[in-house]
């Protein structure tokens, strides 16, 4: 664990992989909760990096992160959403050749997986979802579509997610829901947060 003051009220903790990135942002909102972390305005998480903003001591707070124990994330921690997904993606035989599957073998192997929001980017609403064990990992397309239709449910690396709107892309295309990623007028906008807890049920084509 790295961790480096930011400007005055701002402090980025690197660490060196995702797991720890999770586990991490897991103890710092159960350490907020409990009231035992200072006063922070924003807990942003990224792929090998969290950020706390708005502390009034960054530099006291670097100094006490060694001492902490963090425990391993719990597969049951973090509130969970639920998201129905028709399997008509225009990659999905694709998906299924690199798995050694049948395509209507990928709902039930996607819909058995726990994701997790690891964290957001790309565009608003877009949760980066892990979960995927190591051998259902695909790569991107080669050449990336012009326009991906919102909703799409993607696979890419270690990382599934739902394209809140329709985007430039290059991730394998399995599916798509109606579900609602972002909406300004909602509060939060954003459907999916860090942290939470993904699962995706079939809906009929």
């Amino acid at each position: 664990m790295r961790a480096l003051p930011v400007g005055g009220h701002a402090l980025l903790v690197e660490l060196d992989a995702a797991e720890e990135v999770e586990a991490f942002h897991a103890e710092l909102l159960r350490r907020r909760a409990a009231g035992a972390l200072p006063r922070v305005r924003e807990i942003v998480p990224a792929a090998r990096t969290i950020l706390l903003d708005g502390l009034d001591d960054p530099r006291a707070l670097a100094a006490e992160l060694p001492g902490w124990t963090v425990p391993p994330l719990t597969a049951g921690a973090g509130p969970e959403c639920e998201i129905p997904v028709r399997y008509d993606g225009p990659d999905l035989a694709e998906v299924a050749g690199m798995w050694g599957v049948r395509s209507e073998d990928i709902p039930d192997i996607i819909g058995g997986t726990v994701f997790r929001v690891a964290f957001c980017g790309f565009a608003p609403g877009f949760g980066y979802l892990t979960g995927l064990p190591e051998h259902r990992h695909v790569p991107r397309r080669a050449t990336p579509r012009t326009s991906v239709p919102a909703g799409s449910l993607a696979l890419a690396g270690p990382y599934a997610g739902v394209y809140p709107r329709s985007s430039p892309g290059g991730w394998q295309l399995i599916g798509a829901t109606d579900t609602v990623l972002w909406d300004p007028r909602r509060e939060p906008a954003a459907l999916l947060a860090p942290g939470t807890r993904v699962r995706f049920t079939e809906e009929a084509s």
